[in-house]
């Protein structure tokens, strides 16, 4: 075990990658608390069906965000080689693979309304949820084309032009939640749809903005400007995919395993969907945290991977394993000191603030498990080893997770708590398996170097 003096450097280069990054997570993990804090100081129902649409929504969404992934480590490789030709060819053929996956996922996200009725939610919630589902999906596009521009850029080591970016969408949105969601200054007075009108009009206006910054930045610029429809390759594109699409698969995983359960949620009632949706929004506070040291993880790694640099690589990867460690170990205790006092925020629904106080003292304790499986995941991508990690996500996330969450919360009647004992368990799991992964992996670089 090494001095804790020797990672110092390496703290201060992780966070010097992750601060940015923790920031735009944490900016659009607040957004959808600002959302959720507004819908439901219009009701217990208002909320539900927010939570209900989300629940839908955010399995496509977060697959979408994991395909675009896979072109950091793929141009943080060749970024510290110094072939700007092959950064380019990525950034071209990587926004091309998007567009087609945004539009196939717009589709097939679209096609699920018709289903709303049919997934046995109170009828209330049902209807409220369809119009705000909508807007959801419509901004699943042009968040995309911002992803891909922000992947890119963090590969290349940039991870300031997205926090700024982020951070702008982000206040524009909560004011339009603000001005849609009650009517106010003449706007029309739309509910829990004013809040997917807002998000939909901040979705748009991002991508915008990026090639806006870009475009007028001329080391960056020359990537874009690059362009030509000679670099576009079927090769290309499949390149992409292979990082990208097993990325989007794993967090597809995780992401379907919290919104089936979600759904299982559902069929308790309106009140402990709605708790569980507080609990899940502040326990997404830390998260956004630990994805943010996650992804400054797949950078730092990819980078000293592509100089071969294993040494620096075990460095940098333990430094992140240590920041997480002591973000979700802070979170944990804030969450459980402040059990009841953080409900009052969204609601004064007394039955709702009792069962979320619940939830939290196991949301706390779900942080370390949570932090040390993201953390193991993002090293793994920084390798660009991205497929076994799916395997170990379908068994976890998916053949225990679920299946031990509805025994817990129905035939053992322990309720929606049941559904937060199962996910502690299987990430707890996960966090072992993707850990032990990257140990043997870079063992076996290291041998080959």
């Amino acid at each position: 075990m090494k001095n804790i003096s020797a990672y110092i450097p390496y703290y201060k280069r992780n966070l010097k990658v992750a601060i940015p990054i923790v920031l735009t997570q944490l900016g659009g993990g607040l957004v959808q608390l600002a959302d959720n804090i507004m819908v439901g100081h219009l009701g217990a129902v208002d909320l539900a069906a927010v939570a209900f649409a989300n629940s839908i929504f955010v399995i496509g969404f977060v697959f979408a965000m994991g395909v675009t992934m896979g072109i950091t480590p793929l141009v943080g490789q060749a970024f510290v080689q110094k072939n700007h030709t092959r950064v380019a060819s990525l950034l071209h053929n990587g926004m091309l693979f998007c567009l087609l996956m945004g539009i196939a996922l717009t589709l097939i996200l679209g096609s699920c309304y018709f289903f709303i009725d049919a997934m046995g939610q109170e009828p209330r919630v049902a209807t409220l949820s369809k119009p705000y589902y909508l807007a959801l999906v419509g901004s699943l596009l042009p968040f995309m084309l911002f992803c891909v521009c922000k992947q890119f850029l963090e590969g290349l080591g940039n991870t300031k032009v997205a926090m700024l970016i982020t951070i702008t969408a982000n206040v524009l949105n909560i004011v339009l939640n603000y001005l849609f969601i009650f009517g106010k200054f003449g706007f029309p007075q739309l509910g829990a749809f004013g809040a997917g009108v807002a998000t939909l009009i901040a979705r748009l206006l991002m991508p915008v903005m990026f090639f806006a910054v870009i475009l007028r930045h001329e080391e960056l610029s020359r990537y874009f400007k690059s362009f030509s429809w000679h670099t576009l390759s079927k090769s290309g594109v499949v390149t992409v995919a292979k990082v990208g699409i097993p990325i989007g698969g794993h967090m597809l995983l995780e992401c379907s395993a919290w919104a089936l359960l979600a759904i299982i949620v559902g069929w308790l009632g309106a009140v402990p969907l709605a708790a569980n949706q507080i609990a899940n929004n502040v326990a997404i506070i830390s998260f956004m945290m630990v994805v943010g040291v996650s992804a400054a993880t797949t950078i730092r790694v990819s980078h000293q991977l592509g100089v071969r640099d294993f040494a620096a690589l075990r460095m940098a990867a333990q430094a992140s394993v240590h920041l997480c460690l002591f973000l979700n170990a802070l979170m944990a205790v804030l969450m459980i000191v402040f059990r009841y006092q953080i409900p009052w925020i969204f609601t004064t629904d007394k039955e709702v603030i009792e069962i979320t106080a619940q939830l939290l003292v196991l949301a706390g304790l779900f942080q370390l498990s949570d932090g040390m499986q993201s953390v193991g995941a993002g090293i793994l991508r920084g390798l660009t080893d991205v497929k076994k990690p799916v395997l170990y996500a379908f068994v976890t996330y998916i053949c225990i997770n679920i299946p031990l969450g509805y025994i817990l919360a129905f035939p053992c009647g322990i309720g929606v708590a049941g559904v937060w004992v199962a996910f502690i368990i299987s990430l707890t799991l996960a966090a072992v398996l993707y850990h032990r992964r990257c140990a043997f992996k870079i063992k076996q670089l290291e041998k080959g170097n």
